[in-house]
């Protein structure tokens, strides 16, 4: 199990380093790049297409979200590695989302140099993204999520 959770990042890393030369180059302009990763990332997740959603991400992300407990009174802090949004993505569970409920708001919040904050509003949760140019290429490197709160059904 030990060398599977060892050999994971790799087999990420040498995925992306294998992909087609025309995908890994970026476009000329650093906003879209760094928005169209952004799009890589959510729409990918609607899609359940896991290529997009991995070419997004650095091998090292972290995904990560403060859930409180009104029952104990104490946080949980949960996270996320790359391969296993990826294996989330993989297993269609964006797909669930019907196509009229899925939002996917990018704005880019900051860029200084290479690397920007992004904020995207989704159907269910916001992410904050954290994304760094790295070999040319803008990958995402952190995130930081929320769900949004449940809206009453009763209203309707």
């Amino acid at each position: 199990m030990k060398r599977l959770a060892a050999a994971l990042p790799l087999a990420l890393a040498l995925a992306l380093l294998s992909a087609p030369a025309a995908a890994l180059e970026p476009p000329a302009n650093d906003e879209t790049a760094i928005k169209q990763t952004a799009l890589d990332y959510i729409e990918g997740w609607y899609e359940g297409n896991a290529e997009r959603m991995e070419r997004a991400l650095h091998p090292d992300l972290a995904k990560r979200a403060v859930f409180p407990n009104p029952a104990t009174g104490r946080d949980r802090f949960d996270h996320m590695s790359a391969m296993s949004l990826v294996q989330g993505t993989r297993s269609g569970f964006g797909k669930r989302t019907p196509k009229d409920k899925q939002q996917k708001d990018v704005t880019i919040l900051d860029r200084f140099g290479s690397t920007a904050s992004v904020k995207i509003v989704a159907a269910d949760w916001i992410d904050y993204l954290h994304v760094a140019k790295i070999n040319g290429r803008w990958l995402i490197v952190n995130v930081l999520w929320e769900l949004k709160p449940k809206v009453d059904d009763k209203s309707k």
